[in-house]
């Protein structure tokens, strides 16, 4: 061959090269915590979690939602939640809430999808797990008519890991109230490309979404697209349930150990593996007004509780398991180093309860009359255990508060992000505190892929502007930073709120869920467990800031909530 027919074939290459899309998985894990993770410290052994941890980064301070639908709309647009119908979730509807805009509990058409702006790029877009963004009874869309060509779901919060029943009533729901008082389960719908279809019983749920997906993932080989996978797991959400033999492996630890024990292992782990700083305090365990303490539990109690929290930890190593599936079929399939890997967590713990107050009169009534009562059965299908509020507390570490809340257990959630082998990564195997929202990681996904979103017009409709901002500057060693100071973040649900700028958080909880009705400021860099207030100190800053806060509610027409308003009905 001639040397300018040997250079054109060169540039041919180079320009094929640059024109090469990536792939895209996105993994997120159903109200899991940083401190589950094995490279976090966690018994729990997580080693393909830790893998991608190894050959990505990991970012320790990603903000999401405190409830899953929430985070899912930001997942996927890049917009705030009240602006895309998400200012609540389906589940705990404010009164005064009700037939507002932006507080339809479904993903409206006033933004564009992830997938969408894929597809259009000419990705193969597959979805498998967990929707909870809309669709057929609950009104809206489900995700075969939000740009997924192949789609194998559940469109509501969660349900039962080994057959086609609810995972828990929805109070919202007439038909899950009228089947429910009735003393049975109602089923929970299977859809294939928005068809009904069947759900094999006997299968884990996770095995389920994975053995889908692995056929979508062959599908696009043959089809020789590049694809965007997003695979929504529903574990470790409730109910607690989880292959026998994953959970022996962990009964005699948790038997050993109570509440505090629990929650001062995982702190001492974070520390011990640069989770967080360490001179970072722990917050104690009596700061919190809703937990017991181990010594005030019954032996039975105390049975029941190792038994749930063994299933739990069973729950996130055979997610782990499932992701090596995945990670194993693009090594093989020689797509992995042409791959986006993303895996995030949508809340924290799920800390509501059958005692307490966190618990539901007629939800609790329910569970009773339909759960297996044994501690033994704890994890089968017929039993409907929960992790429960101390749990909850315990598994956070470092961080106060759980899912529902704003505290930082309930919003910091794991995110590790590797690109693609191409790409010019400077940060593998790096553990980073570096502010980031969830609403980054969909505008991450756009840059990688090459794709420029519309702004605020899609196809002849009015959209409402991304707020999110790209991550891989970062990754690629350009910033130091994903956001700066003036890039503050502010998040509002129930009627609490904050505001993040920079290492400081500003915020204020309704006495209503257990606050004061106050503002209060901390260093969430140096004291991720909000265990000391420091407004008297930076009192100009807590007043700028709420300022800014003030200002991002007034103008998305957030709606006010009533001071003593509860989501589980306790005033």
């Amino acid at each position: 061959m001639c040397a300018v027919c040997l250079c054109l074939a060169s540039a041919k290459a180079i320009l094929a090269k640059e024109e090469q899309r990536p792939n895209v998985v996105l993994i997120v894990a159903d109200d899991a915590t940083t401190a589950d993770l094995g490279f976090a410290g966690s018994q729990i052994k997580t080693p393909s979690i830790d893998r991608l941890a190894e050959q990505g980064a990991f970012f320790s301070r990603l903000h999401a939602s405190p409830v899953c639908s929430v985070t899912r709309a930001m997942l996927l647009t890049a917009n705030n939640p009240v602006e895309v119908g998400l200012g609540t979730f389906d589940y705990a509807v404010y009164p005064g809430a009700k037939g507002a805009k932006g507080y339809e509990t479904y993903m409206t058409r006033d933004t564009v999808a992830l997938p969408e702006l894929l597809d259009d790029a000419g990705y193969l877009t597959m979805m498998v797990g967990k929707w909870h963004l809309g669709g057929k009874l609950s009104g809206g869309e489900g995700p075969h008519e939000w740009g997924f060509d192949h789609s194998y779901t559940i469109l509501s919060g969660g349900a039962n890991h080994w057959n086609s029943g609810i995972s828990l009533p929805n109070l919202n729901n007439p038909d899950h109230v009228r089947i429910a008082a009735e003393g049975k389960i109602p089923q929970e719908k299977f859809y294939e490309n928005g068809i009904e279809v069947q759900r094999p019983i006997g299968v884990y749920s996770d095995d389920l979404w994975t053995t889908k997906l692995l056929g979508y993932l062959q599908e696009a080989r043959d089809a020789g697209k590049p694809f965007f996978a997003y695979v929504a797991y529903t574990t470790p959400h409730a109910p607690l349930q989880a292959p026998r033999q994953l959970i022996d492996k962990y009964l005699d630890y948790y038997c050993r150990l109570g509440f505090e024990d629990l929650k001062r292992k995982r702190w001492e782990a974070q520390v011990a593996n640069g989770i967080i700083p360490a001179d970072a305090p722990m917050p104690g365990w009596s700061s919190n007004p809703l937990v017991r303490r181990w010594d005030e539990l019954s032996e039975e109690e105390k049975r029941r509780n190792a038994r749930s929290m063994a299933t739990y930890a069973a729950m996130m190593e055979s997610q782990d398991a499932n992701i090596g599936r995945i990670m194993n079929y693009l090594r093989e399939s020689d797509e992995l180093a042409n791959t986006l890997v993303i895996y995030i967590s949508d809340n924290g713990p799920e800390g509501q309860d059958i005692r307490g107050p966190l618990s539901h009169e007629k939800l609790a009534a329910w569970l009773e009359s339909v759960s297996n009562p044994s501690i033994e059965s704890i994890g089968d299908g017929d039993n409907y255990a929960f992790l429960g509020t101390e749990l909850a507390n315990a598994t956070t570490g470092g961080y106060s508060w759980w899912k529902w809340f704003i505290g930082e257990g309930g919003v910091r959630v794991p995110l590790i992000i590797v690109p693609p082998a191409d790409t010019r990564f400077t940060r593998k195997g790096t553990k980073t505190d570096v502010f980031v929202s969830v609403k980054d990681v969909p505008v991450t996904i756009l840059d990688y892929a090459g794709i420029q979103h519309p702004g605020d017009t899609y196809k002849g409709r009015t959209i409402a502007l991304p707020s999110g901002v790209s991550i891989r500057p970062f990754l690629e060693g350009k910033t130091n930073e994903v956001r700066s100071d003036d890039q503050w973040y502010a998040f509002e649900l129930f009627g609490n709120g904050y505001i993040v700028a920079g290492d400081y958080k500003a915020i204020k909880v309704r006495k209503g869920m257990w606050g004061d009705g106050e503002w209060h400021l901390y260093n969430i860099t140096r004291d991720p467990g909000e265990t000391t207030r420091i407004e008297a100190e930076f009192p100009e800053l807590l007043d700028k800031l709420v300022a800014t806060y003030e200002r991002y509610v007034e103008e998305r027409n957030v709606v006010p909530v009533d001071e003593e308003w509860n989501p589980w009905g306790r005033n």
